[in-house]
């Protein structure tokens, strides 16, 4: 309803072309860091000695993982492997401005299988503080290097890392063919989950990384799916007279918030989320839309023109206590909660550009996240020290990603497709 690329709203004659649970698409990930200041952790990752031929570069994927996260600044290791069981001289490489050092090996066991090493050692204690081992398969590989990339952010920062979780996202590849993909935090192993000739939108992921909700056109009006990844079993949840829109799941994954029309002005309503126990929130005879759960269940924002003009309201989840949130601007939109329940992120119109902005709902205080012009979906990383959103360029929609503290960005380009409506996925267990 009040969203900044009006292409994807427009009337639709609507069919689905097929679902393929498979297929891999390709995306190139381009880092932009900007910003960078001496509170970043000077870190060294070395090569990795390699024993047989590995299809990935897991000190590429590593090194690749800490500079995206804002938090790191590589120091350089030269091209000499160095290996897991290697003797480490901390002295040296604390000389070479190393606060932490990565060391490690790959090798190809008899089953095909590659076990990964890796060693982490504290340079400034002259310690070492992690290491460990996994047995991957050839498809596990990428995974894994991720997975250690996530310790290494953990040990280092206390805060457990995203890089081994997903992202969904919608691609337009021509005027009749959309896909809705998922891939790796980073945007490779990317693969199309549904295709369709007409729109899909509102990707939204369950709180168990198995299910996704979002909307699709294909019955010649907005319907919203669940749709089971692992199987993929796909049931129409609302589909009531009128538009189904904007599902939001709640942190238990047993509850919808959706926006629906089917007794007017666009409303919010919750139901279970087996399509029962429907329950309208909203009757303000107004647009309310975009409703997103708080982090503990007991409230849900939402977007709404009742005062005049699009901004982001609270209320409580049996619709009570109405309040204003935003008060900024006169058009706030799509609005997302870090996982502390802290920080309200939304796209805001700022002097004719579309951003991301950061509301402390402490103090008050608001901060522009991007610097880009047309903006949308933005999306936390469940460590909420990352978000994911949707911008264009050069008149094409593209993925990007920035640190909360807008140290650093990210621009995840593919070779083909409009891409848009981003959703970062939760843990996976």
């Amino acid at each position: 309803m009040f969203r900044t690329d009006s292409r994807w709203w427009g009337s639709c004659a609507l069919a689905l072309c097929l679902i393929v649970a498979s297929t891999q698409a390709q995306a190139q990930l381009r880092v932009e860091v900007t910003g960078v200041g001496s509170n970043q952790l000077p870190i060294a990752v070395a090569r990795f000695q390699v024993e047989g031929q590995a299809p990935q570069e897991v000190d590429e994927i590593i090194r690749a993982d800490l500079v995206r996260s804002g938090v790191f600044r590589l120091v350089d290791t030269g091209n000499t492997p160095v290996a897991e069981s290697a003797r480490v001289d901390l002295n040296d490489w604390k000389t070479k401005g190393a606060d932490a050092v990565v060391v490690g090996s790959v090798s190809r066991l008899a089953d095909g299988r590659f076990d990964v090493r890796f060693r982490l050692y504290d340079a400034v204690k002259q310690q070492q503080i992690d290491g460990l081992s996994y047995v991957s398969s050839v498809a596990e590989l990428r995974l894994n290097s991720h997975r250690i990339a996530d310790r290494i952010y953990e040990k280092l920062t206390g805060v457990r890392g995203v890089f081994a979780t997903r992202i969904a996202y919608v691609v337009q590849l021509g005027k009749t063919s959309f896909e809705l993909q998922i891939a790796d935090a980073d945007g490779a192993n990317a693969q199309t989950a549904l295709r369709s000739r007409e729109p899909i939108m509102s990707p939204s992921w369950a709180p168990d990384g198995v299910r996704l909700a979002y909307v699709s056109f294909e019955t010649a009006k907005p319907v919203v799916y669940i749709h089971t990844l692992t199987t993929g079993e796909r049931k129409a949840i609302a589909n009531f007279r009128g538009s189904n829109s904007a599902p939001a799941w709640s942190p238990d994954g047993k509850v919808l918030a959706v926006a629906l029309t089917r007794d007017g002005p666009t409303s919010i309503y919750t139901m279970n989320a087996d399509g029962s126990g429907l329950k309208r929130l909203t009757n303000s005879g107004a647009i309310d839309t975009e409703p997103h759960f708080a982090a503990d269940g007991k409230a849900i924002y939402f977007t709404s023109d009742r005062g005049g003009g699009p901004q982001i309201y609270r209320m409580d989840l049996g619709g009570g206590n109405v309040q204003r949130v935003t008060f900024n601007g006169d058009y706030n939109v799509t609005p997302r909660l870090s996982p502390d329940g802290r920080t309200l992120v939304y796209v805001a119109r700022r002097s004719g550009k579309f951003q991301v902005q950061a509301l402390d709902l402490g103090s008050g205080q608001e901060v522009a996240l991007t610097d880009t012009v047309l903006d949308e979906s933005p999306s936390f990383a469940p460590n909420g020290r990352l978000l994911l959103y949707a911008t264009e360029v050069n008149g094409r929609g593209v993925l990007a990603s920035a640190s909360t503290d807008a140290r650093v960005r990210t621009r995840l380009t593919g070779p083909n497709g409009d891409v848009r409506e981003p959703t970062w996925g939760p843990f996976i267990k």
